[in-house]
């Protein structure tokens, strides 16, 4: 199966590669899996965080090796019958160790469930979807929290908005769909800064439509929303099949629409292009986040014609 079709037609699905580790099963987006391989010497790094293994070249390229187990908590006994799920979000290669690879799954986002917040806090928590599948539960890892959390500079790159000039305030609605707590917070916070003061926060594509189909209902789209920012990977609806419903309703497809991910790879663009994006940015660059905003929103915030 091709899964590069599955979201350039926003059809609100997602393939999941699941993966065991110390007995439990956990999943990854495939569109951020490279290749899958069996467990190679590793090189270790001096003084690197606990969690990094090492370093490994396959194919020329250098990729770093993070210690899934260790990172959730569990020892990692017999590496030799691993495998290494390398990866790429936010611009990055990095490999996961894992000790069995089970094969890819099929869903719609509609049958992933966000944790609560007793199992997804805004600091700690590494589960970002959990899916019920035949006699187990699957759980969807936040892989960019997890990174975030061995190196912080992978983060949010909240200085570039922070050196910004002096800004005016403005009231500008922005409506944003996003899951995640901590980036939520993050964001908000950056726009904060950059004078972006009215933000609908809803915390995924779903939440996000029903408030674009209530605007739309009540003739208050232009009062209520003069841009929408989404995240891709939601549970309920994912931001590609958010937009789809956008660019394909009246009243609401004049939108303006930034996708703001860690998936932002050459496919990827080509799939927000065909669905309709005006912008994609790679998280961690939050300036560029701003800037493409005030661009999209000059108007408003310039009284241009």
């Amino acid at each position: 199966m091709d899964s590069n079709i599955l979201l350039e037609s926003g059809t609100n699905e997602l393939e999941v590669l699941e993966f065991v580790i110390n007995g439990n099963h956990y999943g990854i987006n495939v569109e951020k899996v490279r290749e899958i391989l069996t467990y190679q010497e590793i090189t270790p790094v001096p003084n690197s965080d606990p969690c990094i293994e090492g370093i490994f070249m396959p194919r020329g390229d250098i990729i770093t090796v993070i210690d899934l187990f260790r990172a959730l908590g569990f020892e990692n006994e017999e590496r030799s019958k691993n495998y290494l799920i390398v990866t790429n979000f936010n611009n990055l290669n990095i490999a996961f160790d894992v000790q069995q690879v089970l094969g890819i799954n099929r869903v719609s986002w509609s049958e992933v469930v966000k944790p609560d917040a007793t199992v997804s806090g805004p600091g700690t928590g590494v589960a970002t979807g959990i899916i019920k599948k035949f006699d187990h539960l699957l759980i969807i890892l936040d892989f960019e929290r997890i990174v975030e959390g061995i190196c912080p500079e992978t983060s949010l790159k909240i200085s570039q908005v922070e050196g910004l000039d002096a800004r005016e305030r403005n009231n500008i609605p922005l409506v944003i769909a996003e899951d995640s707590m901590l980036l939520c917070q993050l964001i908000s916070d950056a726009l904060h800064t950059a004078g972006y003061t009215k933000l609908i926060i809803k915390n995924n594509g779903q939440e996000a439509w029903d408030y674009l189909a209530e605007l739309r209902k009540n003739n208050g789209v232009d009062y209520g929303v003069k841009c929408l920012i989404t995240d891709i990977e939601m549970p309920q609806m994912d931001g590609h099949h958010l937009i789809k419903k956008v660019r394909e309703t009246e009243g609401l497809k004049h939108i303006p629409i930034i996708i703001f991910s860690s998936l932002i790879n050459d496919d990827m663009k080509r799939k927000g292009e065909q669905l309709g994006a005006n912008a994609q940015i790679s998280k961690p660059e939050i300036g560029q986040l701003v800037g493409i905003l005030d661009s999209l929103v000059a108007s408003d915030l310039y009284g241009e014609d």
